[in-house]
């Protein structure tokens, strides 16, 4: 834990050597430039594909009604990565993947699957039955993971645990399910065309039902138990190797099987598909909506008792890991420094919270010994992002926490003392906060 601040800034070549430049295909924008070229030419031949399956006005019903659960879903997954918000382009990824490459790959290798099972092995009822409830989870749910990992891989300082992999997972399957959702809607608004179906009784009204309005959460359910294993994975030390590899194959294997289950439900009988989903998929979307929201809870109680370290340091105010501690404290601080210093200021208090969290997070696993080698330079650079707003932050942040904390009484002894652990040292004393004091 660093002991004093502010420090001296590191010098650039600390080893004193000719600095060495990267090869080309080892730049950022190499990199981003790749993935984005891959991602746009998926794009344009899922559209295609799309579209030639649906019929323009096909395509464009079903893009219209496709699109109606992805702004919830989406907000539903930011609102839970609010602790710790990862960066945008994360999210932008992983939908784009989800929508654009996961969805090709599924719908190639479903496609090609069916027709080989068909020729191959079993008549084409079997085969199509075969496809749904053995081929499509396991490759549907296979390129969706691909996200997960590559997010894992790459972009490992922004995967810090299992709200990390729930957000993740979750929105690459809301982008799959987003252009799966044109396809199935624009082929039924083509059959509609056909057999002069409209209203209530269409095919599209009843797709649109059993896609849009009683499972949305389906494909997102499935693809989270990956990104929990993922997450689960990103908590072990780097030394338990099997571990991080076992635990994310886990969640792909029950995210592979939950998915046939739910496909095969239309194979149960006439009433299969509705015992499935009642006696099933909503108490499992119960479960880990609850599982969810409790390890965001538990994230906030990190940050509540991790911070104080720094505040005996002298890195943070006392009354900062209460108000960061809070969701509610911490609008309250934003809000506090948008009306009175404008939107970049509560920009830099937004900025100062997400710095302060990973820090909180980056000491509880160098406590239990999880942070790798990397601990000390990354703890540096946190301290240092926080320093530079402390101006700004530590007004609005004391606001805070002195309107936000729950009313108490107010003793006249001493203040009581609470302990916090250091690394690998005895108990440090800290004065409990006292947010009516003055």
């Amino acid at each position: 834990m660093a002991t004093s601040p502010p420090f001296p800034p590191c010098p650039p070549n600390p080893g004193g050597g000719a600095l060495r430049h990267p090869h080309w295909w080892q730049r950022r924008w190499v990199r981003y430039a790749a993935l984005s070229t891959l991602l746009a030419l998926s794009g344009l031949v899922i559209l295609a594909l799309v579209r030639r399956q649906t019929g323009t006005e096909g395509f464009l019903v079903g893009l219209g009604l496709a699109v109606l659960p992805v702004p919830w879903l989406i907000a539903a997954f930011r609102w839970l990565d609010r602790v710790e918000p990862g960066p945008w382009r994360n999210l932008v990824f992983s939908f784009a993947w989800g929508a654009c490459a996961a969805a090709l790959i599924a719908i190639v290798a479903n496609s090609f699957a069916t027709r080989w099972i068909a020729t191959s092995v079993a008549d084409p009822v079997s085969a199509d039955t075969l496809g749904a409830t053995v081929i499509a989870p396991i490759v549907e749910e296979s390129a969706k993971a691909a996200a997960v990992l590559l997010v894992f891989l790459f972009r490992r300082r922004d995967f810090t645990g299992i709200v990390d992999g729930v957000v993740i997972a979750g929105v690459t399957a809301t982008g799959f399910a987003f252009t799966e959702n044109i396809l199935y809607l624009g082929t039924a608004f083509g059959t509609d065309q056909l057999t002069g179906d409209r209203g209530i009784a269409s095919v599209t009204a009843a797709t649109f039902f059993v896609r849009i309005v009683m499972s949305p959460f389906a494909h997102p359910l499935f693809t989270v138990l990956t990104g929990i294993g993922f997450g689960i994975a990103a908590l072990s030390a780097e030394r338990q190797h099997a571990r991080r590899i076992l635990l994310p194959l886990g969640g792909l294997l029950l995210a592979m099987g939950m998915h046939a289950f739910w496909n095969g439900s239309s194979t149960l009988g006439e009433y299969g598909f509705f015992a499935v989903y009642g006696a099933f998929m909503l108490p499992a979307f119960g479960v880990l909506t609850w599982l969810a929201i409790w390890t965001r809870q538990r994230e906030l109680g990190t940050v509540r008792a991790e911070l104080p370290a720094y505040v005996l340091a002298g890195w943070l105010g006392p009354a900062e890991p209460f108000a960061l501690g809070s969701m509610r404290a911490r609008r309250m601080a934003r809000d506090y420094a948008r009306h009175h210093h404008g939107r970049a200021a509560a920009r830099a208090v937004a900025q100062y919270e997400a710095y302060a969290t990973s820090l909180a997070f980056l000491r509880h696993r160098g406590r239990a010994g999880k942070a790798g080698a990397g601990f000390v330079v990354r703890e540096r650079e946190l301290l240092d992002e926080l320093w530079k707003r402390r101006q700004v932050a530590r007004p609005a942040l004391e606001y805070a926490a002195r309107t936000a904390a729950p009313p108490r009484p107010v003793y006249a002894g001493p203040v009581p003392m609470a302990y916090w652990p250091a690394y690998g040292g005895p108990a440090v004393p800290y004065p409990g906060y006292n947010p009516y004091r003055s």
